[in-house]
C-alpha cells in the first residue's frame, strides 16, 4: 500500500472555509499536516452582514485535533491581505483553493446591476485578487496549486443564475490560462464543478438530496489535485456523492461551407449543416493552438486555392494534386547589415580570426557566410506552407524541420535581390506522419541560379495514407567514418543566441516565448535548427577551408535533438577527400543535435599544406634569430615562453618556425617539439619582414588584421629582443625617389596633369588644392601637388601657392589601385591604407580627375 498524501511543511489557504465544502477542505488539510488560513468574511450566503465567528469556529474546531490554524476575516477582495496573514504566520504559501461564493439567483429579466455585479466580485474577481497576490511566492519557491470552484451552472447554464453561471466559467478560463503560465515555475491550477449539500445548494436542491450529497465526498479530490505529487494541470472535474469525472472539450470535424471564388450564402450553411452537427468523427482541442490551427489551415488564402481533387489510393490525400501545385515566387532583398546581423545569430564573434571578414562590411575581404543561402528560402518554403496547397492540408502547430540541404553555386554577394521558387517534389508516408519533400531555387538579379535548397519538413499525425516511405527527390545524409574524429570544435551559444537568430527570419515563438515552448513540452525556448545549422558551417570553414567561402559547395543535415541556447556545440569532423563528415553534439547532456550530417568542398578545400621549400624572406630571419637565441641563452630566461610562428604567402601557410625560449629548444622550423605554442603569430613573409626591420609597428599590424595572435597574447611583447633586422641582403629597403624613381603613380599623375590642363572646368568644379604623399615600402618616395583653385594644375612636388585643403598619403600602388576602382576609397581609409589631413570631405571631389585612369 502506498504511502498516504500528506501535506507537512505546506500552508494552505482556503477563502469560504467558515461553512460547507470550504470548512471540510480546511479540516482536511489540517488533518494531514498543512498549516491553514481559514478565511471567511461571515457573512450569509447572499453576501449581506459580516462576522468573525465562523472562521474562528473552524480554526478552534483544527487546533483542538492538533492541527495549525489562523483566521482570517477580509473579503477575498482584499486578496493582499488574505496572503499577508499566510505569510506572516507561517512563512510561505503553497495551496489556494478559491471556494468563497454567494449566490443572488434572479430571472434574467429581474437581474440588477448590483445583483451581477456583487457576484462577479466574490467568485471572478475575489479569485483573480487572492490568486495575484499569491502568484509571485509561489513562482519564487517554484511551487503552487491553485484550485478554482466552479459549478455545474457554469459548464451548462441554469435558470435564474445567468449572474452566477457567468461567473463560474470566467474562473474556468482565469484557471485554464493560469495553467498554462504556471506550469514552467511548478505552479498547477486545476477546476472542480462539485455538487454537495451546502448552504448555497440549499436554495436550488431538495432537503433529502442534500443530505446525500456530503461535502466529504468532495475533498478527497481537491486535496490529491494539491498535492506535490499528482502532475494533473488545466483540467476541469464534475463530482459528487463519491462520483469523480473529467470534462473535455469535443468539437465535429465541421464543414467548408463556400468555394473558392463564390460568396458564401446561409444556403450552403444549411446543406452542410449535418456535417457541421455530426459528432461521429469529433475532435478534443486542449488549446487555442489546437482549435485554431485546422479552421486556419482549412481556409487560409482559399480563394486562391483551386478545389483539390480526392485520391481514393491515399486516403484522400493528392500527391501529385501537390506536386503540380505551382507556389507564387517570393522575392528577398538584402544588404550587408543583414548579413552581419545573420552571422551574429549565427555566433560570429570579434573574439574569431578573420572576424572582419563577417562582421565588417568595410573589410576588404568582406564577404557572406554559406548557410545564409537558407534564409531567402526558407520564406519562400515557409510562404508556400501558410499558403497552403492542393492535396495537402498542413497543421502548422505539427510542423517539424526534419533535414535539410543547401547547395550553393557561386559565393552570395553583400547585397542583392534574390527570387526563389518553392515546389513539392515528394511526399512520404512514415506512418506517425508524412514527410514533405520542398524543393527552393533560388536565383539572382540576372536570372541566374545561385543557390539551391531542399527542405524536408515531418507532419505529426499526416501519415498513414498508403503512401512510398522513400524517395528518390531526398537528398541522402550519411553517416561518419568509424574512428575518432580528425577535429573537433566546441563553441558555447550564447543566452540570447535565439532571440537574435529569429530576426533573420523566423519569428516562431517556440524559440523565445517560454510560455509557447511550454506548451510544446519544452523547459525553456530551444535555438533554431538553422541556427546550429549555420554554427557548423562555420565549425568546418574555419577548419578546414581558412574560412574561404569560395570553397564551400553544398551541406546536407538531419535535426536530431534541440539545442538550448547558452548550450556548447561541439562538432566532430572527418575528412575523406573533398567531403567532410560531421556531427554536432551538445556538450552539456551529450545528446546528437546533428547527425547523418556532411559538408562538399570544392577541390581544392583541403588545408593548405606547409611549403617543403621555396625562396620566403623569413628563412634568414628565424635562422639569424636561431643563431642569436643559442649564443645569448639569458634571452630564454628573460623571454620564458614558447612561441610560434605560421608564415604565409598568397593568404596560405608557407611555413612555421617555432621559438622554444622556455624549455632551451631555442629556434628551429615546424611545430613546438615539446609542450605547446605559448602564443601564436600568424603574418605574411614580407609583413614578418618589415615588422623585424622596424618598418611595421607590431601594434599597428595587429589592429589592422595583418598580423594575428592567440594564445596569451601579451606575450609578444617580449619578442623585441629577437626581432633584429635580418642579415644584410635578405631583403631590400626602398629609398625614397628623388626625381626619376619609377613609381607606379607617376603615370597616373602624368596623365591627372593632362586631364586638369585640357578640362579647366574640371578645376571650378573641384576649387580646392591636394598634396598627395606617395609612399613606398613605408617611407616617402614622392609628393604631388593637384591645385584645382589657382590654376596650377598637377604637378610634382609641394603646392607652390599656399597650402593644401586635404593631404592624403597612401602607398604607390594603392594609389593606383585607388585611382582605376580596385580599391574602394572609403575601404582604403577605413583599413589605414589611405590617411587624410586637413578638409576630409574635399577628397570625395576627386573622382572626376580619376575619371578615366581605369585605363591604368
Amino acid at each position: 500500500m502506498s504511502a498516504p498524501l500528506r501535506f507537512d511543511g505546506k500552508v494552505v489557504l482556503v477563502t469560504g472555509a467558515g461553512n460547507g465544502l470550504g470548512r471540510e477542505y480546511a479540516l482536511a488539510f489540517a488533518e494531514r499536516g498543512a498549516s491553514v488560513v481559514v478565511n471567511d468574511l461571515g457573512g450569509n450566503f447572499k453576501g449581506e452582514g459580516k462576522s468573525s465567528r465562523a472562521a474562528d469556529i473552524v480554526v478552534e474546531e483544527i487546533r483542538a485535533k492538533g492541527g495549525k490554524a489562523v483566521a482570517n476575516y477580509d473579503s477575498v477582495e482584499e486578496g493582499e491581505k488574505l496572503v499577508r496573514t499566510a505569510l506572516e504566520n507561517f512563512g510561505r504559501i503553497d495551496v489556494v483553493v478559491n471556494n468563497a461564493g454567494i449566490l443572488r439567483d434572479r430571472s434574467f429579466a429581474r437581474i440588477s446591476d448590483q445583483d451581477w455585479d456583487l457576484i462577479h466580485k466574490v467568485h471572478l474577481r475575489g479569485s483573480f485578487q487572492v490568486t495575484r497576490a499569491a502568484w509571485p511566492h509561489m513562482k519564487k519557491n517554484n511551487y503552487g496549486r491553485i484550485i478554482m470552484v466552479a459549478s455545474a451552472a457554469g459548464i451548462y447554464g441554469n435558470f435564474g443564475q445567468a449572474n452566477y453561471s457567468a461567473a463560474k466559467l470566467g474562473l474556468l478560463g482565469l484557471g485554464n490560462t493560469l495553467a498554462i503560465e504556471g506550469k514552467k515555475s511548478n505552479i498547477f491550477c486545476n477546476t472542480i464543478a462539485p455538487i454537495a449539500g451546502s448552504r448555497m445548494t440549499e436554495t436550488v436542491m431538495p432537503p433529502d438530496l442534500v443530505e446525500a450529497l456530503k461535502p466529504e465526498y468532495v475533498s478527497p479530490l481537491v486535496l490529491y489535485l494539491c498535492h506535490e505529487s499528482c502532475e494533473e494541470n488545466g483540467s476541469l472535474f464534475e463530482l459528487g456523492a463519491g462520483w469523480i469525472g473529467k470534462l473535455r472539450w469535443e468539437r465535429t470535424k465541421g464543414s467548408v461551407c463556400r468555394e473558392p471564388g463564390k460568396k458564401m450564402t446561409p444556403e450552403d450553411v444549411r446543406d452542410n449543416w449535418d456535417k457541421i452537427t455530426d459528432f461521429r468523427n469529433s475532435t478534443h482541442p486542449t488549446s487555442t493552438t489546437e482549435s485554431s490551427a485546422e479552421m486556419f489551415n482549412i481556409l487560409k488564402n482559399l480563394e486562391n486555392q483551386k478545389p483539390s481533387r480526392s485520391s481514393p489510393s491515399s486516403g484522400g490525400m493528392d500527391i501529385e494534386a501537390a506536386k503540380a501545385h505551382q507556389a507564387p515566387p517570393t522575392e528577398i532583398s538584402y544588404t550587408e547589415r543583414d548579413v552581419i546581423l545573420y552571422a551574429l545569430g549565427i555566433g560570429s564573434s570579434t573574439k574569431e580570426e578573420d572576424y572582419l571578414k563577417f562582421l565588417f562590411e568595410g573589410a576588404g575581404d568582406f564577404c557572406v557566410i554559406p548557410s545564409f543561402a537558407v534564409i531567402p528560402a526558407f520564406s519562400s518554403q515557409t510562404g508556400m506552407m501558410v499558403g497552403g496547397m492542393p492535396g495537402f492540408q498542413i497543421d502548422l502547430t505539427k510542423v517539424l524541420h526534419g533535414e535539410q540541404y543547401t547547395e550553393l553555386y557561386k559565393p552570395l554577394p553583400p547585397r542583392a535581390t534574390l527570387t526563389s521558387r518553392s515546389r513539392v517534389v515528394d511526399i512520404l508516408d512514415k506512418g506517425s506522419g508524412a514527410v514533405l519533400i520542398v524543393n527552393v531555387e533560388t536565383f539572382d538579379e540576372k536570372n541566374e541560379k545561385v543557390a539551391f535548397n531542399q527542405f524536408s519538413t515531418f507532419v505529426v499525425g499526416a501519415g498513414k495514407f498508403g503512401g512510398k516511405r522513400n524517395s528518390d527527390e531526398a537528398k541522402p545524409t550519411a553517416n561518419p567514418p568509424k574512428r575518432p574524429p580528425d577535429a573537433s570544435i566546441s563553441e558555447k551559444t550564447g543566452i540570447d543566441q535565439a532571440a537574435l537568430y529569429r530576426l533573420s527570419g523566423d519569428r516562431n515563438p517556440l524559440h523565445i516565448d517560454p510560455s509557447f515552448a511550454a506548451m510544446g513540452g519544452f523547459s525553456q525556448p530551444i535555438l533554431h535548427g538553422l541556427c546550429s545549422f549555420g554554427y557548423a558551417t562555420r565549425h568546418v570553414l574555419r577548419q578546414y577551408c581558412n574560412n574561404d567561402v569560395s570553397k564551400f559547395k553544398a551541406i546536407k543535415v538531419r535535426f536530431s535533438k534541440p539545442v538550448l541556447p547558452g548550450q556548447t556545440i561541439q562538432t566532430d569532423m572527418w575528412k575523406e577527400g573533398s567531403r567532410v563528415f560531421f556531427q554536432c553534439k551538445v556538450v552539456e547532456n551529450g545528446s546528437t543535435s546533428l547527425s547523418g550530417s556532411y559538408i562538399d568542398l570544392h577541390e581544392g578545400g583541403a588545408p593548405t599544406k606547409s611549403l617543403s621549400s621555396g625562396s620566403l624572406q623569413t628563412d634568414a630571419l628565424f635562422n639569424d634569430m636561431a643563431q642569436r637565441a643559442s649564443s645569448q641563452p639569458e634571452l630564454a630566461k628573460k623571454i620564458n615562453a614558447i612561441f610560434l610562428f605560421e608564415i604565409t604567402k598568397d593568404k596560405k601557410i608557407a611555413a612555421k618556425w617555432t621559438a622554444d625560449m622556455k624549455t632551451g629548444g631555442g629556434v628551429y622550423k615546424g611545430e613546438p617539439k615539446q609542450g605547446k605554442a605559448d602564443c601564436t603569430l600568424t603574418i605574411d613573409d614580407g609583413a614578418m619582414m618589415d615588422m623585424a626591420a622596424g618598418k611595421l609597428d607590431g601594434q599597428t599590424a595587429f589592429m589592422k588584421g595583418i598580423l594575428k595572435l592567440k594564445g596569451n597574447m601579451m606575450l609578444a611583447q617580449k619578442l623585441g629582443e629577437l626581432l633584429k633586422p635580418a642579415p644584410a641582403g635578405s631583403t631590400q629597403t626602398s629609398k625614397s625617389s628623388s626625381g626619376g624613381s619609377s613609381l607606379l603613380s607617376d603615370a597616373l599623375f602624368e596623365d591627372m596633369a593632362k586631364r586638369a590642363k585640357s578640362q579647366p572646368n574640371v578645376a571650378k568644379k573641384i576649387n580646392a588644392v591636394f598634396l598627395f604623399d606617395i609612399t613606398k615600402d613605408g617611407k616617402p618616395a614622392a609628393k604631388w601637388t593637384a591645385d584645382m583653385k589657382t590654376g596650377g594644375g598637377v604637378y610634382k612636388g609641394e603646392p607652390k601657392q599656399g597650402k593644401a585643403d586635404c593631404t592624403l598619403t597612401i602607398d604607390d600602388k594603392n594609389m593606383v589601385d585607388m585611382a582605376s576602382g580596385k580599391l574602394n576609397g572609403q575601404t582604403a581609409f577605413m583599413k589605414g591604407l589611405l590617411k587624410l589631413k586637413g578638409n576630409m570631405m574635399l577628397a570625395q571631389k576627386l573622382g572626376s580627375l580619376f575619371g578615366e585612369t581605369s585605363k591604368l
